[in-house]
């Protein structure tokens, strides 16, 4: 190793991210419930987008994303001005830490957050500060408490991942109004088309200048395969991350395939829906094999167990059974397993199992 050659300060502070499980040795067709993925997929109209992209694949796509801004826009009734684009809301994430966040300044975001937070924000050479939840709730106060001069961004998941608790508006624009003058609110809402009424803090962008909201069509819009997502705020802060934006950061199939998809807001609703009958009943089916979980305002559970130690052993039973969730002692939460809500089959088959391993027989 060439000790004159260094990355930057904070780069080897970074503990690399590991995505949800997606294989089982030895087991094939195994159902995954760890990454958060909607089982119905895509809306056709999406997939038919994508398809006829590929009769372009020769040119290169649109610098602007005009066309995908101005759907964005017309759909949530938002200025595509005032909207970027980018490679999953994680791009626009770590644009925020690199154009606002540097060495001495700090970044707030909760405990149990989202861990690219902490990872960008060691990648822009800035310090990560962590602040406690409550009950695995966000903790405004706690929030305000950590933040002092140096705060340049506070990131907020609403509703959280992997908690999948949520706070109100109000909450939101208490924090927003008691931040410092020089600190930028970020509310990240990738679950947000989950929770019905919601505009994942959209309202408060439009209207308060140190508020800025990302969104992603990773999640409900079935899209995590291509990698797309967007954010919007002041025309000022989205000018500002459009100087560090690859021209081409988004392919041609990535943004018909997203255009379609916001636009079929039918999809959404029927997506919504059955996620919110399913999540409802998995949990209240745990819940009566002994295994509690905080109202989930997302597309998962986070199941919580007696201990790590009966944590992870739920979780080897239920790989040798061929399923997969998710482990989340990375996110400060050992003794619990974040539990995609998948289709019918997906959800009955994981309760059924959760219940023959809590009864002894997957131990």
């Amino acid at each position: 190793m060439n000790d004159f050659i260094r990355p930057q300060p904070g780069i080897l502070e970074i503990a690399l991210y590991e995505g949800g499980q997606s294989h089982v040795a030895g087991v094939t067709d195994a159902i995954k419930l760890s990454s958060n993925e909607n089982p119905f997929g895509p809306s056709d109209k999406a997939k038919e987008a994508f398809t006829r992209a590929a009769h372009k694949l020769h040119r290169y796509p649109s610098t602007d994303h005009a066309a995908l801004r101005q759907a964005i826009g017309e759909v949530h009734g938002l200025d595509p001005d005032r909207i970027i684009c980018g490679v999953g809301s994680d791009e626009i994430i770590n644009f925020l830490c690199q154009a606002y966040a540097g060495p001495k300044d700090e970044v707030v975001f909760t405990e149990h957050g989202f861990l690219m937070y902490r990872i960008y924000t060691h990648a822009a050479g800035a310090t990560p500060v962590q602040v406690p939840e409550r009950e695995r709730t966000t903790d405004v106060d706690a929030i305000l408490k950590a933040c002092n001069k140096k705060t340049k961004l506070v990131f907020l998941a609403n509703p959280n991942n992997p908690t999948g608790t949520m706070i109100g508006l109000s909450e939101l624009e208490r924090l927003a109004a008691g931040l410092p003058k020089q600190a930028l609110l970020v509310i990240d809402g990738a679950y947000a088309e989950y929770v019905e009424g919601y505009d994942g803090g959209a309202e408060l962008a439009t209207r308060l200048p140190n508020v800025f909201m990302t969104r992603t069509f990773s999640k409900i819009y079935g899209l995590g395969g291509l990698r797309i997502g967007w954010g919007y705020g002041p025309k000022a802060i989205v000018d500002v991350l459009n100087r560090i934006r690859g021209p081409f950061n988004l392919s041609t199939a990535q943004q018909d395939a997203a255009e379609a998809a916001v636009r079929d807001q039918d999809w959404v609703t029927r997506c919504r829906t059955d996620n919110a009958r399913l999540r409802s009943w998995l949990a209240d089916a745990l819940a009566e094999k002994g295994v509690p979980s905080d109202v989930s305002t997302a597309n998962f559970i986070l199941a919580r167990f007696g201990s790590e130690a009966e944590a992870s052993a739920c979780d080897d039973f239920l790989k040798k059974e061929g399923l997969i969730v998710r482990r989340v002692a990375g996110y400060g939460l050992p003794n619990c397993l974040r539990i995609t809500v998948g289709d019918e089959p997906a959800c009955r088959r994981v309760a059924h199992l959760i219940g023959l391993f809590k009864a002894g027989r997957g131990q």
